[in-house]
């Protein structure tokens, strides 16, 4: 794997682990830091901090009926969660955004393909498939997106992009992201807001792609 170069914001890794980030983002920072040396040990940073806030706040006293629902609901078995492991090219977080199975794509032309993993108002997660040389249509934002790179690589106006790197893009970026050559580019991206076409033709299917 590439040396990774480029990497989540401090402000959102403080955000992931204090469980404030929304989940279409918390699914891709927590895909990154499963590929980054450099962001896990920064969230490790972080999650010490909450722990060594959490010890110095002073203590709140409930009443006994509060106390004894809490602890009823420690002892009651807590739910059997499935936990998921890397496949292929997927970290886990991605299986477990999958649910361990295979991505279901759908084309959206020119052998760009999606796979949905979660949409609603709050935003979406997805898997893009772009072959080696084929460009996403120029876009803008109308919100945040996060991009990491599963396989291949892509290259914008704002650099190249490769294996485990993380394009975070604003409102203020216009950019034609194209894959290079080599294998095909698999990226996980997530969105707060629907993406800004500048062609016709791709704002006439927005909609029906739920980009």
């Amino acid at each position: 794997m590439n040396a990774i170069t480029h990497h989540t914001p401090d402000a959102m890794l403080a955000a992931y682990a204090a469980g404030t980030l929304p989940h279409a983002f918390a699914v891709v920072v927590a895909t990154h830091v499963s590929l980054c040396v450099h962001c896990r040990a920064a969230l490790e940073a972080h999650q010490a901090i909450g722990g060594a806030v959490l010890d110095a706040t002073d203590s709140v006293t409930v009443s006994d009926h509060l106390k004894s629902d809490i602890l009823a609901q420690l002892d009651a078995p807590a739910p059997r969660e499935v936990t998921y492991t890397r496949s292929g090219i997927y970290p886990g977080p991605v299986m477990q955004a999958l649910e361990g199975k295979e991505p279901n794509w759908k084309t959206l032309g020119m052998g760009v393909r999606q796979s949905i993993l979660s949409s609603n108002q709050e935003g979406s997660v997805r898997l893009l498939y772009i072959p080696p040389g084929q460009a996403v249509p120029d876009h803008g934002h109308n919100g945040l997106e996060l991009t990491l790179v599963l396989q291949g690589s892509f290259s914008d106006e704002t650099g190249r992009f490769g294996v485990g790197d993380l394009e975070i893009a604003d409102e203020d970026l216009e950019h034609t992201p194209t894959a290079n050559q080599g294998d095909p580019c698999i990226c996980l991206a997530a969105t707060d807001a629907p993406l800004r076409f500048h062609a016709l033709l791709p704002r006439l299917l927005q909609p029906f792609f739920k980009i």
